[in-house]
C-alpha cells in the first residue's frame, strides 16, 4: 500500500506547488469578472469560493472518477501512475485554462473561445464535438445512476415499477429538464454543495474500509509492474482513454465556463478549477485502489475484477460500497454514487444549451427561448438512452479525450500568443493527440489497426498536429 500513498501525496503536494506555478504563469489579476459585469440572475450569478469548488467537482466527477477508475484498475496497480501525473501535469492544467480562458472572454462556452484561438473551422469542429459529447454524457449519466437504483431497490426486496432501469431515466431526465432550464442558483447553486460533502464522505468510507479490513491489500506498483489485463488489452492507449475523468477529460472543459460564470475574482481559479480536478483524481486513486485490492488476481491477471466488472457498472459499484463498508454505509455510498453523476449529467445538458445560444447568439435571458433549445437536447438524450450503453461510453470516451486534446492546444496558442511559457500546455497537448490518435486507428470500434500500425502512426500523427501547431503560431505572431 505504500505506492497507493506515495502517489495520495505526490497528487496533493502537486496542486500546491504546479498548480500554483500554473497559476503565476497565467496571472489572474483583479480585472472586472463577467459574473458582475454580465451578471443576469439565470447564468452569470456570483458564487462564493467553496460554493463554486464543490459545484464544480460535483460537475467534472461522474461516473467517470468511479466506473472508469475501477476499469482502469484492470491493468494494475500501473493505473496509480496516470491518475497521480495525469491529473497534476494533464488534468489540472487542462481544467484551470479551460476555465480561466472562459472567464477572460465574458464566459463563453469552450467551442467559442477555442474559435478565438484556433480560428472559425476549428470552433466549428469543437461545436460539434461539444454538442454531441455533452448529450452523450448527460444520457450516459442518466442511465448509469438508473441502473444504480435499480441495483440498490432490487437488493432491499423492492418490486414492481421501482425495479425498471427505463422509469428512473426518464424520471432523471425529467429532473435534467428542470435544472437545464432554471436559473443556476436555483438548484445547482443550492442543494450541489450538500451532495458535493457527500461524494467527499463516501470517498473517504471506501478508502476506510480498504485500509482497514486486513484481507484487503492495495499491490505496489513495483511488484505489479505488468500488463494484467485479463483481455490483453494494451496499456498504450487504452488505459488513457478508459480513465478520463480521473486523469484529464475534455468533459471539465464544456463545465468549467458555468462557473467562469459566476466567479467574483481571477484568483478564485487555482482552487475552483485546479482544485476541484485534483479532488476528482483524489477519488479516482481511491477507486482505483479499491478495484485492484479487493478483487482476486488469478496468474497474475485482475480476473477477479474483469468478473464483477462484467456484471455491470451497477453491480460493481454496489459491491465495492457493500464489501468496504456495509450496513449505512453502502447507503451512504451508493446515495454518493447515485448523486454524482446525476449532478454532472444536469450541467451536461445545461452545457449543451449554452453551447447552442453562443453559437446561434439567443439570449438565455427569455425563458421561451430557453424552452425552445432544452427540449430538443432533453428529446435526444431519450432517443440515446435506447442505445446499448457499453458502446455509447466507448464512443464518448473517445470523444472525451480528443475533446481534452484541442482544449490543451487552444490553451498554448493562448501563451504563445501572450509571450508566456506554451510548453506548459504544449507537451501534455503533443500526448494527448498521440494517445486520441493511436486509440481512433487500434480501437476495434474505430479502425482496429494492428498495433504495429496504430502506434507509429498515432506518434506521427501528434508531431504532425505540434508541426501545424507552430506553423499557425509562427504565422499568427509574424501578423501582429
Amino acid at each position: 500500500m505504500i505506492s497507493f500513498f506515495l502517489c495520495l501525496f505526490v497528487l496533493i503536494l502537486g496542486y500546491f506547488i504546479y498548480g500554483r506555478i500554473v497559476e503565476n504563469i497565467f496571472h489572474p489579476d483583479d480585472r472586472e469578472t463577467p459574473a458582475i459585469r454580465l451578471e443576469d440572475g439565470v447564468d452569470y450569478v456570483v458564487m462564493p469560493s467553496w460554493k463554486l469548488f464543490l459545484v464544480q467537482l460535483l460537475n467534472i466527477a461522474g461516473l467517470g472518477p468511479i466506473f472508469g477508475a475501477m476499469q482502469g484498475a484492470l491493468w494494475g496497480p500501473v493505473v496509480f501512475l496516470w491518475i497521480t501525473f495525469g491529473t497534476i501535469f494533464a488534468g489540472g492544467v487542462h481544467d484551470y485554462f479551460s476555465g480561466m480562458l472562459s472567464e477572460r472572454n465574458d464566459g463563453y462556452s469552450i467551442s467559442e473561445v477555442t474559435g478565438i484561438y484556433l480560428g472559425s473551422g476549428m470552433k466549428n469542429v469543437m461545436r460539434l464535438f461539444s454538442v454531441v459529447l455533452l448529450v452523450m454524457v448527460g444520457t450516459v449519466f442518466a442511465v448509469g445512476p438508473a441502473g444504480l437504483i435499480v441495483e440498490l431497490l432490487g437488493n432491499g426486496g423492492t418490486g414492481g415499477i421501482l425495479l425498471s432501469t427505463r422509469f428512473w431515466t426518464i424520471l432523471i431526465l425529467a429532473y435534467y429538464f428542470l435544472a437545464t432550464f432554471v436559473s443556476i442558483d436555483k438548484i445547482i447553486g443550492k442543494i450541489y454543495p450538500v451532495f458535493g460533502i457527500c461524494l467527499i464522505i463516501m470517498a473517504a468510507g471506501v478508502a476506510f474500509g480498504i485500509m482497514t479490513d486486513s484481507s484487503y491489500s492495495v499491490p505496489e506498483i513495483w511488484s505489479g509492474w505488468t500488463n494484467m489485463h485479463p483481455d490483453g488489452t494494451p496499456i498504450w492507449a487504452f488505459m488513457f482513454v478508459t480513465v478520463a475523468c480521473g486523469a484529464i477529460s475534455g468533459f471539465h472543459a464544456t463545465q468549467s465556463p458555468l462557473m467562469a460564470r459566476c466567479m467574483k475574482s481571477e484568483r478564485q481559479g487555482r482552487f475552483v478549477f485546479y482544485g476541484a480536478m485534483t479532488a476528482e483524481g483524489v477519488i479516482a486513486l481511491i477507486w482505483a485502489g479499491a478495484g485492484c485490492a479487493i478483487y482476486e488476481v488469478r496468474d497474475g491477471l485482475s480476473a477477479g475484477l474483469a468478473e464483477i466488472l462484467s456484471s455491470g457498472q451497477s453491480a460493481a459499484i454496489y459491491d465495492v460500497c457493500s464489501k468496504t463498508m456495509g450496513g449505512i454505509g453502502v447507503a451512504l455510498a451508493m446515495i454518493g454514487v447515485i448523486v454524482c453523476p446525476i449532478t454532472s449529467g444536469d450541467t451536461a445538458f445545461r452545457s449543451a444549451r449554452l453551447t447552442i445560444a453562443d453559437w446561434a447568439g439567443l439570449d438565455q435571458n427569455n425563458w421561451k427561448k430557453r424552452l425552445m433549445l432544452c427540449v430538443p437536447l432533453l428529446f435526444s438524450g431519450l432517443l440515446i438512452s435506447f442505445l446499448d450503453y457499453s458502446v455509447v461510453w466507448r464512443y464518448f470516451s473517445w470523444t472525451n479525450q480528443t475533446l481534452a486534446m484541442i482544449v490543451l492546444w487552444t490553451a498554448s496558442m493562448y501563451l504563445y500568443r501572450e509571450g508566456k511559457s506554451w510548453i506548459l500546455t504544449a507537451v501534455p497537448a503533443v500526448f494527448m493527440s498521440a494517445v486520441s490518435a493511436t486509440y481512433f486507428l487500434s480501437a476495434p470500434e474505430c479502425l482496429g489497426l494492428a498495433a504495429s500500425l496504430s502506434y507509429p502512426f498515432g506518434i506521427i500523427i501528434a508531431i504532425a498536429i505540434l508541426g501545424l501547431f507552430l506553423r499557425s503560431a509562427l504565422k499568427g505572431r509574424k501578423g501582429i
